[in-house]
């Protein structure tokens, strides 16, 4: 019997739980499969979202010749294999379309950000002949993962986690719609357990219920999904929480400064074969998110061990990974950048396009010049420690507070400087934002 997974797939797009952004009632893939008229593009999302589901749905609604790679197994002999057979495909049915026609055959590459860059590139061709319409899936940023020319030649349509709602929905389906689930008699009195467990996961959702009704249990409630996962961790799409679950306590463990932790997780993701430039990215973000201006050195330990994983390989890369870990892990901490970038862009949004001060603008023509731009501007370099007081910012914004020094002795030491330089103002600044 095939899995509850499998035997529930949606077959057409009023069947596909989830994304509506994406294809529900007027949005722009509906809109494209019900015009016909699809090109090729990207889905990005995690595991258990719907991306190949919704390829086989639109090859399937489209009545198109469907071809399917998985970047893990196929390369680029393969891919230049299903080329050809799109190519003579076209030739047998030039009488219904030919290439660059809105009607050739759909290439659907699962995982494509496992793709070298010389299997990519056996792709443009083909994608900008229109010989192959591409549909590729992906749970990591294509931005980093897919080459730039293949990347203009698609759209990026990014999937969401399925919210609580659709989740629902697709239990009920499950119990009443399967045959052999439905035999079953489960009846469900609890959902905390099973909806957490599952993140938004589809598929995870689905593998819990299985395992429910596989162990003989009638019921679903909070403690039969969870003694039944501790007991069969396998079951639980190891994949899926290899990839989301464990990077999180990874990250949450170098933030929480405990090193014997992060090394822990760490040492989990290389034994699992999780992607050592994934992690390297992880780091990357973390020294900016959660150590930034406490230890700006943490950005260039993160962005070198990246660069020197990918120089050297595996397996010596643990090494670095391991050292930038345990760096990131001890440093101090502080979030005060992504805060003040934060409130900056809220108040952006608030106010819209403020004007630049004259004073701050550029003067590159006469009537600029008679218009006052840069008029009263005051060169800092001319002035003791390089600083003058004067406005930078709008004077809608005068006076405003973004960045707010936390704790640690470095940026206590910027904290400091700016009160040298600003002296009584910058004080009263200070406390001006503290009474709001």
């Amino acid at each position: 019997m095939l899995p509850l997974a499998e035997r529930l797939r949606p077959k057409t797009l009023d069947e596909y739980i989830g994304q509506k952004h994406l294809v529900g009632e007027g949005a722009i893939l509906r809109q494209m499969i019900e015009s016909g008229n699809i090109a090729s593009f990207i889905l990005w999302g995690p595991p258990g979202v719907g991306k190949t589901t919704l390829a086989r749905i639109i090859a399937h609604q489209l009545q198109r010749p469907f071809y399917t790679l998985s970047a893990v197994t196929s390369g680029v002999k393969e891919v230049r294999d299903v080329i050809d057979k799109a190519k003579r495909t076209a030739t047998i049915n030039s009488g219904l379309f030919a290439p660059n026609d809105s009607r050739s055959p759909i290439l659907f590459i699962d995982e494509i950000h496992r793709f070298s860059k010389s299997q990519q590139d056996s792709l443009l061709g083909a994608v900008e002949e229109g010989t192959i319409t591409l549909i590729g899936a992906t749970t990591e940023n294509p931005s980093f993962e897919v080459i730039t020319p293949l990347l203009s030649r698609c759209q990026v349509y990014v999937l969401k986690p399925l919210e609580k709602a659709d989740l629902l929905e697709l239990l009920n389906r499950a119990l009443n719609q399967d045959e052999y689930i439905r035999s079953l008699g489960i009846v469900v009195k609890e959902t905390e357990s099973i909806l957490r467990y599952s993140g938004g996961d589809a598929r995870k959702l689905l593998n819990i219920i299985e395992l429910v009704s596989n162990s003989g249990a009638k019921v679903i409630d909070n403690e039969t999904v969870t003694r039944q996962l501790q007991q069969n961790p396998v079951a639980y799409d190891k994949d899926g929480e290899m990839h989301y679950d464990i990077i999180s306590a990874y990250i949450k463990s170098i933030r929480g400064s405990d090193p014997d932790a992060a090394i822990y997780w760490l040492a989990r993701m290389i034994e699992g074969g999780e992607d050592p430039k994934f992690i390297a990215r992880r780091l990357v973000i973390s020294a900016s998110e959660d150590i930034g201006l406490a230890n700006p050195n943490a950005m260039l330990v993160a962005n070198a061990c990246f660069d020197v994983l990918t120089k050297i390989g595996w397996p010596e890369g643990r090494i670095p990974l391991a050292e930038a870990t345990i760096y990131l892990a001890t440093s101090p901490k502080s979030n005060s950048g992504i805060l003040a970038i934060d409130e900056a862009l809220r108040r952006v949004r608030e106010t819209g396009n403020l004007p630049v001060p004259l004073h701050l603008r550029n003067a590159p023509t006469q009537l600029m010049k008679e218009l006052g731009y840069a008029d009263g501007y005051k060169y800092a370099h001319d002035y003791p420690n390089h600083f003058v007081k004067q406005q930078f910012l709008p004077d809608e914004m005068n006076g405003q507070i973004f960045w707010q020094a936390q704790g640690s002795p470095q940026e206590q030491r910027m904290a400091d400087w700016m009160k040298h330089l600003w002296g009584e103002e910058k004080t009263a600044r200070e406390n001006k934002e503290s009474e709001k």
